[in-house]
């Protein structure tokens, strides 16, 4: 049957179907879903896929001419390992990494055969194994024997130290997940300041429940961190929220995209720099200089000094949660007043 002349092309059902269902704004979402998604893979894979030490703070301790050569030497070893530095007695060595300013030591023997390794699978049984490795084979090189002492040992029901991790991983899903809830069922945009400060408000409830039920399961309930309930309360409740009002402010700017956003920040950068599976002195470069600056990675610190160093070191890490909690609610709020007054000025729409 010939075309009539003049008469429209025919056109295919199956692409007016695709073009109905595959919107402009789909196809942006789901580009960037591919773009995460490749983000994720060499995120975890380049900072997780050959684990070394790299300038580890090392301390050693023995008489001034022994202690002077040995940091020489092992500040010359290949690949910089460690970043050695002499201690004055195996007190302050000890002291030295119950403070997090060193992470292992080595104790000259007096008699000079055997020595002693000092280490603290605490931070992560990764580091701790790598540092026995590491010292163990120098000095059997130099025909010496060497004993390792764990000056904070892991919990037994926490396996290479991973659960403070973990606690911490579920703390930060939990918190940009229910910014995320609160976007997709009310608009991703809060229409004024005052609904704004509600879904704050809720985040700080959903924080100090979700804080509260992680320090319980991992503390009395499983026996995985022997740190105190409280405090692991307060860093629970601290990390959920400061993830979760981050997660508002950048939906409140970026709108639905804020999501995605919120999970480069929080799973693609900010997990495989945590420490959590390797110590940040086994991870590459890049990914432990971004970790302490991230939520996974200064809520790993703080989970790991709680439970196995007294509380040690965490004023550094827990001013970073709080300016990602400050951050979060200035710039929630801000984006909400821009936002109704942009609508306020705009003209109402004349009747046709």
């Amino acid at each position: 049957m010939t075309q009539t002349a003049g008469a429209a092309p025919s056109r295919s059902p199956f692409l007016d179907e695709v073009k109905a269902a595959v919107t402009p704004r789909a196809t942006l979402l789901v580009l960037g879903v591919t773009v995460l998604q490749l983000l994720f893979i060499a995120s975890y894979v380049g900072a997780l896929h050959h684990p070394e030490p790299r300038d580890v703070p090392f301390g050693v301790v023995a008489p001034p001419a022994v202690a002077e050569q040995t940091v020489t030497r092992l500040d010359r070893l290949p690949g910089s390992p460690l970043d050695p530095r002499a201690v004055a007695d195996e007190a302050t060595a000890r002291k030295q990494i119950m403070d997090r300013r060193i992470d292992g030591a080595l104790i000259a023997g007096p008699s000079g055969g055997e020595d002693t390794l000092l280490v603290a699978s605490g931070s992560g049984a990764a580091l701790a194994t790598a540092l026995e490795s590491l010292v163990g084979g120098l000095e059997e090189s130099e025909g010496r024997t060497v004993r390792t002492v764990d000056v904070a040992p892991v919990s037994r029901q926490d396996f290479d130290g991973l659960s403070s991790f973990y606690v911490v991983v579920g703390w930060c899903v939990g918190g940009y997940l229910c910014a995320s809830i609160l976007a997709i069922s009310t608009g991703a945009r809060p229409a004024d300041p005052r609904r704004a400060a509600i879904r704050i408000g809720a985040m700080a409830l959903v924080a100090l429940v979700g804080g509260l039920g992680g320090a319980v399961i991992t503390g009395p309930v499983l026996g995985a961190l022997p740190g105190g309930v409280a405090a692991l309360w307060g860093l629970g409740a601290l990390i959920t929220f400061a993830v979760g009002v981050a997660t508002l402010a950048l939906q409140g700017v970026f709108g639905i995209v804020g999501i995605g956003l919120a999970i480069l920040l929080v799973v693609i950068a900010g997990n495989p720099s945590a420490g959590g599976a390797f110590p940040l002195p086994m991870l590459p470069p890049f990914w432990a200089a971004i970790g302490p600056a991230l939520p996974p990675g200064a809520g790993t610190w703080t989970a790991r000094s709680i439970a196995y160093f007294e509380g040690n070191a965490v004023l550094g890490p827990l001013l970073v949660l709080s300016a990602w909690a400050l951050a979060g609610i200035v710039i929630t709020m801000l984006s909400a007043m821009t936002y109704r007054g942009r609508h306020e000025a705009e003209p109402p729409a004349r009747a046709s």
